[in-house]
């Protein structure tokens, strides 16, 4: 495994790779890599020739007081779980190769960023967006894999590939979860043993709102929204949002059809911040 620190050293790699005509995928991460990341890399390996995982903490997706300067940095650590993957290139820019100094440019989908996490997180997909692009225009790849669990960040990358004509194949890999169903996340750490408890709030959420429409076509959305918002207060979370939305655009359902998801995000104490969702019916994800 090629580890690679420049612009110009990376987009060469995949630029000779794409000459000998192999096909490249992306998988973009912050780092702190866990088993969910790890699926990723195997969906990037299945339908390519050469994967490049992108290892970058982006500052700009982080707003003020939010936990830039803690998140979890494991360099070495992602170095050997990704490399025990077969990945074949990893890119772990320093934020100046990033963003030079007086870099001016951001790229913002408007309308899909502004509720869910854009609500009270206003810089965030701007940041998530301008990044991608950057990445994508570096790495060029034919493919590009994002996790189920960030689905907000998922349906917007769709918007801004399909908005700026890139031709890259953008595929979502399920959610990966703990086996007591606590999606996996990087900020899994931060919590005790209680606030992990807790934070079996949002599964056992989403699986109580499957169980209420299961096998019906008449559950209003705020059914299931009241629904989360108990089972979360019950487990001494705090609800930032629940909503049902269309798995395609984020346009909120009055009724529960084969295209809602409940996407939802809890505090679990002071500062840790947890979302998941699921579709609410049988019918499987947008590859």
């Amino acid at each position: 495994m090629k580890i690679v620190h420049s612009v110009r050293e990376i987009n060469s790699l995949s630029k000779k790779w794409k000459k000998k005509g192999y096909k490249v995928s992306l998988v973009p991460t912050m780092g702190c890599l866990h088993e969910g990341h790890l699926s990723l890399m195997r969906k990037a390996k299945s339908v390519t020739d050469k994967t490049i995982v992108s290892l970058f903490v982006n500052s700009k997706q982080f707003g003020p007081n939010e936990d830039l300067d803690s998140y979890p940095r494991q360099f070495q650590a992602d170095c050997s779980l990704a490399e025990g993957e077969g990945v074949d290139a990893l890119f772990c820019p320093e934020p100046e190769e990033i963003y030079p100094e007086n870099f001016q440019t951001s790229i913002n989908v408007t309308i899909l960023s502004q509720g869910m996490c854009g609500k009270d997180r206003p810089v965030h997909f701007g940041g998530v967006a301008t990044v991608v692009t950057k990445l994508f225009n570096i790495t060029i790849p034919d493919v590009a894999v994002f996790g189920k669990k960030d689905f907000q960040q998922l349906v917007l990358v769709r918007q801004l590939t399909k908005d700026l004509n890139y031709n890259i194949e953008i595929i979502g890999a399920p959610i990966f979860r703990e086996k007591d169903g606590l999606a996996m996340s990087s900020r899994n750490r931060y919590l005790d043993d209680a606030g992990r408890r807790t934070a079996l709030c949002l599964s056992q959420a989403i699986h109580a709102a499957k169980e209420l429409v299961k096998g019906r076509q008449d559950v209003a959305a705020n059914t299931v929204i009241e629904k989360t918002k108990e089972i979360v207060d019950n487990a001494g979370g705090k609800l930032d949002y629940a909503v049902v939305v269309n798995e395609f655009n984020l346009i909120p359902d009055k009724f529960v059809n084969k295209h809602s998801v409940l996407a939802l995000a809890v505090k679990i104490g002071d500062s840790i911040r947890l979302i998941d969702n699921s579709k609410l019916m049988m019918a499987s994800f947008k590859k």
